[in-house]
């Protein structure tokens, strides 16, 4: 699934290195490459803990040894089978059905890594806020940086920008048959990536993966 993502974003993480995409009927290579953008600067992955700039006092080695002593405590568990989708416009691969342990999961990294995160700027909450919040994610958004965190969160594996009708079930066609293999059996969820930039401007690439050990 990695092989996928990395192909169909253009782009792999793990070496940051370009890659050819795959040919699609009826959309052009230049187009392909225009609507993954966004996914392709942060690179195939699921987040649990929304990116984060670093306090004052922190470095990136402390938050990697606290990735691993959080790794070695989490137990590993199925996800149920992925499904393709489009989760406001944009296309998305996400769980057939709800997950308590990713909840938790996801719910403990954002708890539990807060302390290395610098809190955002007043520019970026006008940025966050301009896209319409409800009250509640407002308030997540001033108390953990993210407004769609905790009972707001949902997993998902982002796969394009977000795109307008007709093009959203021409390109949704094209993708559901690449995506098939990944849609037949639960997903294993056994490990923590962190994602990093050496540059705001930079793209994300992978630093670590920590397996889970509980």
């Amino acid at each position: 699934m990695a092989e996928f993502g990395a192909r169909w974003l253009g782009r792999d993480a793990l070496e940051d290195r370009a890659l050819a995409q795959p040919r699609l009927v009826g959309i052009a290579p230049e187009r392909l490459t225009a609507i993954t953008a966004s996914p392709r600067h942060y690179g195939f992955h699921a987040t649990l803990k929304p990116p984060f700039a670093l306090s004052a006092g922190q470095s990136a080695q402390a938050v990697h040894r606290a990735a691993a002593a959080f790794a070695r405590r989490q137990p590993a568990f199925a996800l149920p089978a992925l499904r393709l989708v489009s989760l406001g416009g944009f296309l998305a691969l996400v769980p057939a059905a709800p997950s308590r342990q990713l909840r938790l999961l996801a719910d403990a990294c954002v708890v539990e890594f807060d302390g290395f995160r610098a809190r955002p700027g007043a520019a970026e909450l006008t940025r966050r806020r301009a896209s319409g919040l409800s009250q509640r994610q407002d308030a997540l958004l001033a108390r953990w940086g993210y407004p769609f965190v905790l009972e707001e969160y949902r997993f998902h594996l982002t796969l394009t920008e977000r795109l307008a009708e007709p093009e959203r079930t021409q390109v949704l066609h094209a993708l559901a048959p690449l995506c098939e293999p990944f849609c037949q059996s639960p997903l294993g969820i056994d490990a923590l990536t962190l994602f990093e930039q050496t540059e705001r401007a930079r793209d994300f690439v992978i630093s670590a993966r920590y397996p889970f050990a509980g």
